[in-house]
């Protein structure tokens, strides 16, 4: 018989293709609930986390209550020139103190001390020309607070003498709370000796105050100086303080309870609040921490620091001309500010 070699070739490789589509061949799973995420790298200092809104507020907020961000946060996330500030910055803040007042101690307060860049708000220390002064950055909020409320900042301590501060402050400069007050120096150069004592501690207050003839009550208990072996000013870390109510102040740190300052003994053992006639202990008027305070963030010198009562130089602590050289030591850094109050579910 006669092969048409045609026709058995066609055959053959008809018979090869079927078998090989009968073959099993593995496949790729590219469900995206099965791809493993790539690991990203920490946002660095200076930065904006995607959920500063979302950390968890470590405060309770109460029994069937949650807590509600409030417009009066700020992110920093923009350009603010230190010398014209523009409308993002200035729709919610003054570059300068809550009234006229220039600051205390050696301090200078100056619109042109602070901006906003890289993410960070920044208040910027140097030494004022010709004069033992230093200039300073201060700004105030201009919406104010009231309890319940929970308020807290990120930042970075500086590595300076000079006090690096976030608090509260009455209109009226009678009611005060201090959510972070910190002096982040290891040493000084103007005593001349260690500075470590400060530099590992975060005080942590509040003020009471009579205006005329002046009078401040505030805690000296161990707790108002808060420390754990941190050197503060080595990265940024989160203070906060929860408000609840007249008589009741929590303090946060990195979203640990590190204090608790509740009842009248505590905030206001000497009647300075008295309604009807502060300081008057015959009839207990008291109304605690009750009046709407402005958020202010600042640098400043301290009179009690830099000339100090004992009048010796070893205990005289304000910074050099050397030290003020370092900016970047003498600027304190603020990546956010977060503002909630507790509402119903």
């Amino acid at each position: 018989m006669k092969i048409n070699w045609m026709n058995y070739l066609t055959c053959i490789l008809a018979v090869m293709l079927s078998a090989a589509a009968c073959t099993e061949t593995p496949t790729i799973d590219t469900d995206d609930d099965d791809v493993a995420e790539v690991p990203q790298d920490p946002p660095a200092s200076g930065t904006q986390e995607a959920n500063w809104k979302e950390i968890p507020v470590p405060a309770n907020p109460g029994e069937n209550k949650i807590w509600e961000f409030q417009d009066i946060s700020d992110d920093f996330e923009y350009q603010a020139a230190a010398d014209a500030k523009g409308q993002t910055f200035s729709q919610k803040w003054d570059d300068f103190y809550h009234n006229t007042w220039v600051g205390p101690g050696l301090t200078e307060w100056r619109r042109d001390h602070s901006l906003v860049q890289d993410g960070q708000l920044q208040l910027i220390a140097a030494r004022k020309p010709n004069s033992e002064k230093i200039n300073l950055g201060c700004i105030t909020s201009k919406k104010r607070v009231i309890y319940p409320v929970y308020i807290e900042a990120k930042a970075k301590v500086m590595n300076s003498t000079l006090a690096s501060d976030v608090w509260l402050l009455s209109p009226d400069d009678t009611q005060e709370i201090d959510i972070v007050e910190a002096y982040g120096a290891t040493y000084s150069e103007s005593a001349q000796q260690g500075h470590t004592w400060y530099a590992e501690r975060i005080h942590l207050s509040h003020h009471v105050f009579i205006r005329n003839p002046f009078q401040d009550y505030q805690p000296t208990d161990a707790g108002s100086w808060y420390r754990d072996g941190t050197i503060w000013n080595k990265e940024y870390h989160r203070f906060g303080v929860y408000w609840k109510d007249p008589w009741h102040l929590e303090y946060y740190i990195d979203g640990k309870l590190v204090r608790t300052v509740t009842g009248k003994d505590m905030i206001d053992p000497k009647f300075f609040t008295n309604a009807e006639q502060p300081g008057n202990t015959s009839k207990d008027t008291r109304t605690g921490l009750s009046k709407e305070m402005d958020i202010i963030i600042n640098v400043e010198d301290q009179t009690w620091r830099s000339s100090p009562a004992s009048g010796k130089q070893s205990d005289r602590y304000t910074p050099t001309d050397s030290e003020l050289a370092k900016t970047e030591d003498h600027t304190f850094k603020v990546e956010w500010i977060r503002v909630y109050k507790p509402v119903r579910k």
